[in-house]
């Protein structure tokens, strides 16, 4: 039986309801093997797809040179803007990069990451190639968490900037033009982002200290939009014979915050010292007459004394956005703590979808490959935290009117009630079929506990098919 009648088509047909495939053929492929990998998550295709044909329609999908990432994501980034325009308030965009290594006979045809030394022999150390892609997303969530889709997504190998860093070392760093680096990415994100959601003003890019570039803070800037930094260069500040860390040396505490820490699977308190200033920021002496000054919120949270086994928090972030008071502080914390969302999205990309277990041979199948995983990681994840923001919800919103009959049947042979249940019911049994023991102390369930989940309700629901058409 093909497993992509498992899957109702209708989220498949309303997340790609934008797509810009020319090609009607292409466009019913994308929909089917889509279906098709949804239910098989983590699996290769040929078990995805079932049998030869279309096995081999998938290789060819993957192959045509009608075929990409912008055309494959298109109807899902105007899925996420329809999402967004959807929800008030502020929208956090989590921008971030990760890599996909790959080992192959040929690493030239998917590109080199970097190169790392083998075993020795001989009294030697031979170097290696590392092959494989580079992606940086941007994913789009609320201040609660929920993950809305995905903005902006860039791939690229490490031989595309070939020369750069040998140009760093005979010039200084500073005055090598950011399109030349492979840091333009940020800036490239941040415009794709900003222009497909629209209402800028509304919208707050996140980034870990490899965002702390000058020429992000005058894009964000330029497009009317805001953003939110964890900083790693001590700039000039004021009037040029300062640096900020000069600047907020000055500030006196002005308030405390209570943070919960988890260090394995202990969880401790941390009393947090809050400091925040506006600053004249001046950019790199190198640049000073490409970009102008810009005044910016400095924002300091470091922990009061030294814990024990792990280190003290110093947080240092850098922001357009005023901040007035010590609660609007701690909302910036809050939003900032929130660009790990992006690091789960990648790990269920890697672990859930298995992206670097694929054996295609070069880089335009795995791109493709990887945008197509993009979407279902999106939507497990999604359905995550959907489970811990909008718990009551609809159970529709998420499944399919079989997946609630068979859960239901399910639930009921456990000896629980059968009133109507709400989405929170559902998606936590699904958790329990992939492992989750759903005691009371327990956490809500993570990203691998429902995607194991997911995987196995497909076999049942596959189980059942089977049986509804041979018996009735």
């Amino acid at each position: 039986m093909d497993r992509s009648v498992l899957a109702d088509a209708s989220w498949i047909e309303q997340e790609l309801a934008g797509s810009t495939f020319r090609d009607e053929r292409l466009d019913r492929r994308l929909r089917k093997l889509l279906l098709q990998m949804a239910t098989a998550v983590g699996e290769p295709i040929p078990l995805a797809c079932q049998d030869w044909a279309n096995t081999k329609a998938a290789y060819r999908f993957l192959s045509n040179t009608a075929v990409d990432e912008a055309r494959i994501l298109a109807g899902h980034f105007q899925s996420t803007r329809i999402r967004a325009a959807a929800v008030d308030g502020p929208l956090l965009v989590l921008q971030d990069t990760t890599e996909f290594s790959y080992k192959r006979a040929h690493p030239e045809q998917i590109g080199t990451l970097t190169t790392i030394p083998g075993r020795k022999t001989d009294g030697r150390r031979p170097m290696h190639t590392l092959c494989g892609l580079l992606m940086h997303s941007s994913l789009v969530v609320t201040p609660e968490g929920l993950p809305l889709g995905l903005a902006a997504i860039r791939f690229w190998t490490r031989s595309k900037f070939r020369g750069v860093t040998a140009l760093k070392r005979r010039i200084n760093p500073t005055r090598v033009p950011i399109e030349h680096k492979e840091s333009v990415r940020w800036l490239e994100n941040l415009r794709d982002a900003t222009v497909l959601l629209g209402n800028p003003a509304r919208l707050v890019h996140i980034g870990d200290r490899e965002n702390d570039i000058y020429e992000f803070f005058c894009a964000a800037r330029s497009a009317g939009t805001h953003f939110l930094v964890r900083t790693c260069v001590d700039r000039l500040a004021g009037n040029g014979k300062q640096t900020i860390a000069d600047q907020m040396s000055e500030v006196a505490v002005q308030g405390l915050h209570d943070v919960l820490v988890e260090v394995g699977r202990k969880t401790t308190r941390a009393i947090v010292e809050l400091r925040y200033r506006r600053i004249h920021v001046l950019p790199p002496i190198g640049k000073q007459k490409r970009y102008s000054a810009i005044d910016l919120t400095v924002i300091q949270a470091r922990e009061r004394g030294e814990p024990s086994g792990r280190p003290a928090i110093d947080w240092q972030l850098i922001t357009d956005l005023p901040v007035n008071s010590p609660q609007e502080a701690i909302e910036k914390l809050d939003w900032y703590a929130l660009r790990w969302k992006i690091e789960s999205f990648h790990k269920i990309l890697k672990s859930g979808c298995r992206a670097e277990e694929a054996r295609l041979r070069t880089a335009e199948r795995l791109v493709n490959l990887i945008a197509l995983f993009c979407i279902i990681a999106w939507r497990l994840f999604w359905m995550t935290m959907l489970n811990r923001t909008e718990p009551e919800a609809s159970p529709r919103i998420a499944l399919t009117r079989d997946e609630i009959g068979l859960l239901d049947r399910m639930i009921d042979a456990t000896g629980q009630p059968p009133p109507s249940r709400a989405l929170s019911d559902y998606l936590i049994h699904i958790a329990r079929l992939g492992g989750y023991l759903a005691r009371a102390s327990d956490p809500p369930p993570g990203n691998v506990v429902l995607w194991r989940g997911w995987c196995r309700l497909m076999d049942i629901k596959l189980g059942a098919l089977l049986v509804a058409s041979r018996y009735g």
